[in-house]
């Protein structure tokens, strides 16, 4: 799996960890994790993160490790998966 840097307009950067492809949905981007080996975006992917579209300046793919303590710049913070429960 993949780890995705992603910079907003605000000037904050978030890292998405442990996805494997991300796509547009309308008014916002999304990043899923897919439990096969060809990385596709399928009935069966799980949604890890969404953000915002228009607020999105970058999307860097990275290596899924830790991200270093002496980033230059602006914050970054990891990004966990969420489950979504219905009512």
């Amino acid at each position: 799996m993949a780890a995705f840097e992603v910079h907003l307009r605000d000037g904050s950067t978030h890292r998405v960890d442990d996805v494997d492809a991300y796509q547009p949905e309308r008014t916002m981007t999304t990043f899923f994790r897919s439990n096969n080996a060809r990385r596709a975006i399928d009935c069966w992917s799980e949604r890890v993160a969404s953000f915002r579209t228009d607020q999105l300046l970058v999307i860097r793919a990275t290596a899924c490790e830790a991200p270093s303590s002496g980033s230059a710049g602006g914050t970054t913070t990891r990004v966990a998966p969420v489950a979504l429960i219905s009512a």
